[in-house]
């Protein structure tokens, strides 16, 4: 019996320490960014995938990014559907449909660019700079699209729902790009 007991003592113990080397790693990993707390709360689910590789840190940040900023955009195209919208509520709807649109082209355009980023010399310099542009391309238009919503274009449930998904994914976003900034000045 004590040795049963012994043997799964260890056993937790090494597993203990095997899943808390890569929280750690995400957790200094996620220290620098804009908002450290959701960068660890999101990505800690991905620690067994991610475990100490930055690639693959950057590259599920990415995803989470591009996972969030779909999701927003179907239920703002969603909205854009609801009758008796004000001609000012459709506008910035519209407007905000496809600047999350864009968002996430660009965001597309940057994890196809990562992947050419296992290249290392002067190819990983150029391709991790596209990223970097992509993504803080993207960043700039989820703000555009929050900015649409300012004053009284929009009032109401919506808005606040709206706006409220339009910050987190652009603080995942920024995440996402300080991530990667990280990434590229330690190749």
């Amino acid at each position: 019996m004590t040795t049963k007991f012994t043997l799964v003592f260890l056993l937790l113990t090494l597993l203990s320490i095997a899943t808390s080397t890569p929280t750690n790693f995400i957790k200094s990993s996620c220290s620098t960014t804009s908002y450290p707390t959701l960068c660890v709360e999101s990505l800690s689910v991905y620690a067994t995938t991610i475990q100490q590789d930055p690639h693959q840190l950057v590259q599920t940040a990415l995803s989470l990014s591009l996972n969030k900023t779909q999701s927003t955009k179907s239920f703002v195209t969603k909205c854009k559907s609801f009758r008796g919208l004000k001609p000012r509520e459709y506008a910035a709807l519209h407007d905000c449909v496809e600047e999350i649109t864009d968002s996430v082209d660009r965001l597309r355009r940057s994890l196809k660019g990562l992947k050419l980023c296992k290249i290392q010399g002067e190819d990983f310099s150029w391709h991790i700079s596209n990223v970097e542009t992509w993504v803080s391309s993207a960043l700039t238009d989820e703000s555009t699209c929050s900015d649409g919503f300012g004053g009284k274009a929009l009032d109401g449930r919506m808005k606040a729902s709206i706006r409220s998904r339009m910050v987190n994914v652009a603080q995942v976003t920024s995440n996402a790009l300080s991530l990667i900034n990280q990434y590229a000045t330690k190749h």
